[in-house]
């Protein structure tokens, strides 16, 4: 097989191409395999509502439901054994891309239950039950940036477990993300963890950005499909001063400690007035990882072009957008905290809506089978 060239050079640019998206029919087959292999995959996310449609749709889980169901009908026991069961069998896809890139890749990001998401102490318990489960390395607990999930992301970093940040929406919050993120190495320090063993990435939203945005825009504004990119890249201003060695992470980098990728999130196109590759070609910059859906990784394989570091050097430009959003009566501070709560309660549907679905599935199966 072919390895697509236009995923290959986004790859040979420093951006690492992750696959939003996991299902048991997706590993079973080899098509994660051959996604590796074509498409220059090394990394999958996934989120509740990820595995709603993938147990919605598919019979490959027969056999493990009935499997779990004999173990606990509880729905949320059965609901874990399911999920952790993909996240380990993907995880061992990637186990040789894990081994070869030092831990930076191959990692497969397990979200906890988002009911959890305001619950400081739950969020902690579960991100320890979820890595033990899993028992992989290269696993990432999936933690939201909520006011409850920074302090959760410092004490799960601190005891050594890799997170991947997720639901990050403003630079503000992103940067409170990376602070809690090197509160965590600090902690993971003084108990005397191997820092050059920890990962974490920061999953900044990009196109919700620009559809709440642009709902609130005059259609003939040039500003429409601005927003998503502009904050995105001043992420990345962020994260340049808060990892410099000559700071506060020097100390912690001296000990082998790894700044906190800046991973691209939410970059399926939701506007098809825009090109469908538009987060793609707009985020390239090395260091960095784009999770993309299947629609969006197809269009980049199919005609995406590089117009090199898209990211770093734009601040200046990118403050100017966001400005010109303000000043045209925006509240951006406003559109973030929506987007949070949005992102969560869509999450707890899909939680739902999953629960609804193996409850139905469990009803179906005699005591005892």
């Amino acid at each position: 097989m072919m390895t697509n060239a236009n995923l290959a050079a986004l790859s040979a640019a420093g951006v690492s191409v992750w696959l939003d998206d996991l299902s048991r029919q997706l590993i079973g087959s080899g098509e994660l395999a051959s996604r590796m292999s074509t498409y220059s995959v090394v990394g999958v996310t996934t989120n509740p509502a990820i595995f709603q449609s993938a147990l919605s749709d598919s019979s490959a889980y027969e056999s493990a439901l009935t499997e779990a169901v004999a173990a606990d009908r509880d729905v949320d026991a059965v609901l874990r054994a399911l999920t952790t069961a993909d996240v380990r069998d993907a995880c061992d896809v990637l186990a040789d891309t894990f081994r070869s890139t030092g831990g930076v890749d191959g990692r497969v990001s397990l979200e906890v239950d988002p009911r959890l998401a305001d619950q400081t102490e739950a969020t902690v318990t579960q991100a320890v039950e979820l890595a033990d489960v899993v028992d992989r390395p290269n696993v990432m607990i999936k933690i939201p940036a909520t006011a409850a999930g920074l302090p959760a992301i410092t004490e799960v970093i601190g005891k050594g477990i890799d997170v991947n940040v997720t639901l990050i929406f403003s630079v503000d919050q992103y940067r409170k993300v990376a602070q809690a993120y090197i509160a965590g190495l600090e902690r993971a320090a003084e108990a005397g963890h191997d820092l050059s063993t920890i990962h974490s990435v920061a999953s900044v939203f990009v196109s919700r950005l620009d559809t709440e945005i642009d709902s609130r825009l005059p259609e003939d504004s040039a500003l429409r499909g601005q927003a998503g990119l502009a904050n995105a890249r001043l992420c990345q201003d962020v994260y340049e001063e808060l990892f410099d060695p000559s700071g506060r992470f020097g100390a912690l980098a001296d000990r082998g400690a790894r700044p906190q990728r800046l991973l691209w999130a939410s970059t399926g196109v939701k506007d098809p007035a825009y090109p469908d590759t538009l987060y793609v070609t707009g985020l390239v910059t090395h260091g960095t990882v784009n999770t993309m859906p299947f629609a969006t990784m197809e269009a980049f394989a199919d005609h995406g072009v590089l117009e090199g570091d898209t990211v770093r050097g734009s601040a200046a430009a990118s403050r100017a957008t966001l400005d010109a959003l303000r000043a045209d009566g925006i509240d951006l501070e406003e559109v973030f905290a929506l987007l949070e709560q949005q992102g969560v309660e869509k999450f707890v549907t899909a939680w739902d809506a999953l629960s609804d679905t193996v409850r139905s599935r469990i009803d179906e199966i005699p005591a005892g089978s």
